[in-house]
């Protein structure tokens, strides 16, 4: 059983950065597309960052083109999501989530979830 667990969310000022990072378990993280997500409070959970199995193809959404980073480490089992020029409106739980190969920006289309870890912008 595929398991995923996020860290390094956290309290940031405006302008701010955080770096996080989703561990997998289960022995097929190195031929899973990983992706992040992100639900801010009575909103739907909205598509970030994905990146396919191998790194070669990212996508981001347009919000946070230019400020975000995916990538993945397969020795280390190991998807991050770099975020740079934080803003208050970045505030949300964010999720990783893995699929097949390929990326996707549809939630429904990714199999296996992590806990989320909460980042809060203050500004």
């Amino acid at each position: 059983q595929v398991q995923l667990v996020e860290s390094g969310g956290g309290l940031v000022q405006t302008g701010g950065s955080l770096r996080l990072s989703c561990v997998a378990s289960g022995g097929i993280f190195s031929t899973s597309a990983m992706g992040w997500f992100r639900r801010a409070p009575g909103k739907e959970r909205d598509f970030v960052a994905a990146i396919t199995w191998s790194g070669g193809t990212t996508d981001y959404a347009d919000s946070v083109k230019g400020r975000f980073t995916i990538s993945r480490d397969n020795a280390r089992d190991t998807v991050y999501l770099q975020m740079n020029s934080l803003k208050p409106e970045d505030t949300a739980a964010y999720y990783c989530a893995g699929r097949g190969r390929y990326i996707s920006r549809r939630s429904d289309e990714y199999g296996y979830w992590g806990q989320g870890t909460q980042v809060t912008v203050s500004s």
